[in-house]
């Protein structure tokens, strides 16, 4: 099994999820426990000496000047975590749970935090043991930290709180009846280190980020089978278009669908037809699809800068230098996460264009609404609606929670991020988008079967002859909501990415590591 050094090692989106799989292991190096136990003593000299610092011997927020004496700084740090833990609505998913416990790993093994080692060591089990603290979804203004999620997150820590573990969901009490596990002994600072920080904002960027990239990359290959099913030209795809308007996602997404397409029968059946130009849904997937990369892009390099930065609040550089600063307020990721967001919706918006021009019947060769016997049939007309709702509900998700700020902490907070707002509604989108993506090769499955006996190339004939394993072409009506869920499920489960993976890897674009790695 890989090895990764919290605190030490770089931080990817790819080795987060790996991490939290358990197919990688986070440990401790020597250097890292050496800079821990640093700030940690030169936290236990703060406490013991005249200096007055923000978190360690004073109040929180607007009770900064409020000064706690020696005697009473530990009992401040379980006050904390119970206080400000204040969440309300649904569990997160324990997947988002476990990966905000390894970027915090992560950030406190830095040691810039005043924590203890065998508090981070601690953290470090339940990652190891999938001992998932339940958290709640809302309560969070994604600047102070992400405060009351990370102070769910970290009430078993002290006895507190609940968890999933071997597929239960149990009270800590009962997860240390059957480990024999303690309550940690929190030092000074130690509760303020554990809640300060943008790790429920970043966690939400990590699965935004690995599930958008499943998208994009469907959307492509789905994208494609649609141009062979309405006959559509692949001049729109031509190398020589797109360097003269040298975006990287567009110049990415055009390379992709020119390879998908390479070796179609399909194509040259039409080669000489009198149609001049396609409906935009086809001919501009480089520049739409591009755009929607480009923002991946922008998010996945902003995020990795945050998966290995210190967001704490004050830094501890020794006993004598502290710093009091802003490096927890989640706005450097609430703008590329709204960003994101409509680049999600987007990729829906042109994907329920192209499910709709597939049912009109105007392209030679295809009945209308995809099935020969309609009228006593109602053939594809009804997904198409359920790809209409979901577009129009992600366009009302698009409202930038950036946008908003609701000063709090008596005015001592008085501008916040609401990133953990942008990063839920992503999810949400991207949620919405898979449904979408789903109707869409359900369509195009069933559009690419009435141009047999001619045949796409080589890629796309793997695809839909893979969804044939799963989805019979429809001759008659039937439930299509199990069809809907079959494909959800080709697309999560990532299996046409798998099947064009030979053929992208034999003529890589000039941008694959930018776009295909993370």
């Amino acid at each position: 099994m890989e090895h990764f050094n919290y605190g030490i090692d770089f931080l990817t989106v790819g080795k987060a999820l790996q991490i939290a799989k358990g197919e990688t292991k986070g440990t401790l190096s020597a250097s890292s426990i050496e800079q821990v136990e640093k700030s940690a003593q030169a936290v236990e000299d703060i406490v013991s000496g005249e200096r007055t610092v923000y978190g360690i011997n004073t109040g929180f927020g607007p009770l900064c000047t409020t000064k706690i004496s020696a005697k009473d700084t530990r009992e401040l740090q379980y006050n904390i975590l119970k206080s400000h833990s204040v969440g309300v609505g649904k569990p997160i998913d324990p997947t988002i749970a476990q990966l905000m416990l390894i970027l915090k790993a992560h950030s406190l093994a830095q040691g810039f935090s005043g924590i203890q080692l065998s508090t981070i060591e601690r953290i470090i089990w339940h990652i190891d043991n999938q001992a998932i603290p339940v958290v709640p979804e809302q309560g969070s203004v994604g600047a102070s930290g992400d405060l009351a999620p990370l102070a769910h997150l970290f009430l078993p820590l002290i006895g507190l709180g609940e968890v999933y573990f071997k597929g239960e969901r149990m009270s800590t009490e009962r997860l240390f009846q059957i480990t024999g596990l303690q309550p940690v002994a929190l030092g000074p600072k130690e509760g303020l280190a554990l809640i300060n920080g943008t790790q429920f904002i970043a966690a939400h960027a990590v699965m935004v980020v690995d599930r958008l990239y499943n998208c994009l990359s469907h959307a492509d290959i789905i994208g494609a089978m649609m141009i062979e099913a309405l006959m559509g030209s692949a001049k729109p795809f031509s190398p020589r278009l797109h360097e003269i308007r040298p975006f990287k996602g567009n110049r990415h997404v055009a390379h992709r669908i020119r390879v998908l397409l390479e070796g179609s029968e399909i194509l040259n059946a039409h080669i000489n037809c009198g149609r001049v130009q396609d409906p935009y849904s086809l001919r501009c997937i480089p520049q739409v699809h591009g755009s929607s990369r480009n923002a991946w892009l922008h998010l996945k390099e902003l995020l990795e800068v945050e998966l290995n930065a210190v967001t704490d609040n004050p830094i501890i550089l020794s006993a004598e230098e502290t710093i009091s600063g802003g490096n927890f307020h989640g706005q450097p990721m609430a703008l590329p996460l709204d960003y994101a967001a409509l680049a999600a919706a987007e990729i829906g918006n042109i994907s329920d264009r192209r499910i709709y021009l597939s049912l009109e019947g105007k392209v030679e060769g295809l009945p209308q609404l995809l099935m020969n016997d309609t009228g006593i049939n109602s053939g594809f007309m009804l997904p198409q609606y359920t790809s209409a709702a979901l577009v129009s509900e992600n366009k009302s998700l698009c409202f930038p929670a950036s946008a908003d700020s609701i000063p709090t902490s008596l005015g001592q907070e008085d501008h916040v991020s609401m990133g953990s707002i942008s990063g839920r509604k992503a999810l949400q989108i991207i949620g919405n988008l898979e449904q979408i993506l789903a109707i869409e090769l359900l369509c195009a499955a069933q559009a690419f079967d009435f141009r047999r006996p001619l045949r796409s190339g080589p890629a796309l004939e793997a695809c839909h002859a893979y969804v044939r394993t799963k989805i019979d072409h429809a001759d008659k009506d039937r439930i299509f909501a199990d069809d809907i869920q079959k494909a959800r499920t080709i697309i999560t489960e990532r299996k046409l990415i798998a099947l064009t993976q030979s053929e992208m890897a034999q003529k890589e674009s000039p941008f694959h590591v930018e776009f295909e790695n993370y």
